[in-house]
């Protein structure tokens, strides 16, 4: 995590019940690129090494289970050699939920390589078979994919977004109608085996020399298929000419793991989450471009039926 230059303000009764949970005077140092609402902030704690502290406004009732549950995540997947950085402490008060981690010295990806997606496919690797939280990606990706009622959502606000894709635009209605009819037939998965990071991108890879030392912003892992975050970071390979040889072996590791049918189902659920983020923002710019990738990764996979 490289440093930023401004600290944001937080309320002091947040720094407060921080203080309380570690045992140690909490000093805001600067802002840490990237994040929405509070965002991420490196702090320093008496006598102790850096940290870094999200904070929320607490917007829901189950906020603060949320973020006890990816802590528990967290302690499960370290002592299975994940590399995630330690939960210092998880809290909340009257207007904010937050966490605090430890802090790794080292920066995000600046870009794939086809290096650098090896290591993040072993470090997927870990993730078999360690489901430990009723909290499944994988029925969700079903449900956004078929656009079909089943289960308790996982989040209602983007299910609802997502269902008013298609009157965006009658380009994102087409790629909306092309990925619904690719997956129309296509039944409920039955398991969530594994651990799911649910943000498997880039952004969250710290690298140094070269080298994956930590996957972070974890906060919303579940359970589900690990092929979910495979899908992610194959979605990232369309960006570089170079790296079509590494998406092509991406495509076949999640084709071995779920199949076609559930590969359709996860790429769909990928393009539409990636449709309604600029959207949402009013990011209008980026939406041509996020239409076109779409259509490609559901040529490829097409080819491939």
């Amino acid at each position: 995590m490289s440093q930023g230059t401004h600290p944001d303000e937080l309320p002091t009764e947040v720094l407060a019940a921080v203080a309380g949970v570690v045992g140690a005077e909490v000093t805001l140092l600067s802002r840490l690129p990237g994040g929405f609402d509070v965002g991420a902030m490196r702090v320093q704690l008496a006598g102790r090494a850096n940290a870094v502290l999200k904070a929320w406004p607490r917007a829901r009732p189950d906020q603060l289970d949320e973020s006890l549950r990816a802590q528990r995540i967290v302690e499960r997947m370290r002592g299975r050699g994940y590399p995630t950085p330690a939960w210092l402490g998880v809290g909340a008060t009257a207007t904010h939920v937050w966490h605090l981690i430890d802090f790794v010295d080292a920066a995000p990806a600046p870009e794939l390589t086809p290096c650098l997606v090896e290591q993040l496919v072993e470090i997927n690797g870990l993730q078999a078979g360690q489901a430990s939280e009723p909290y499944d990606h994988w029925s969700y990706a079903w449900r956004l994919a078929t656009g079909q009622e089943f289960g308790q959502d996982l989040a209602p606000s983007l299910s609802r977004a997502v269902a008013g894709l298609s009157g965006y635009s009658s380009v994102v209605s087409a790629v909306v109608e092309r990925l619904r009819q690719m997956c129309a037939d296509v039944p409920p998965p039955r398991a969530a085996p594994d651990m799911v990071h649910a943000d498997f991108k880039p952004d969250n890879v710290l690298v140094r020399d070269g080298a994956v030392v930590a996957v972070v912003d974890i906060g919303n892992a579940g359970s589900g298929t690990r092929a979910t975050d495979l899908t992610t970071l194959q979605w990232h390979t369309f960006q570089d000419p170079r790296l079509d040889g590494v998406r092509r072996r991406l495509r076949t590791r999640i084709l071995d793991l779920v199949g076609w049918e559930g590969a359709a189902v996860l790429a769909a659920t990928q393009i539409l989450t990636q449709l309604e983020w600029p959207i949402r923002h009013g990011r209008h710019d980026v939406v041509p471009g996020v239409v076109k990738r779409g259509h490609r990764a559901l040529d490829e996979l097409s080819a491939l039926r």
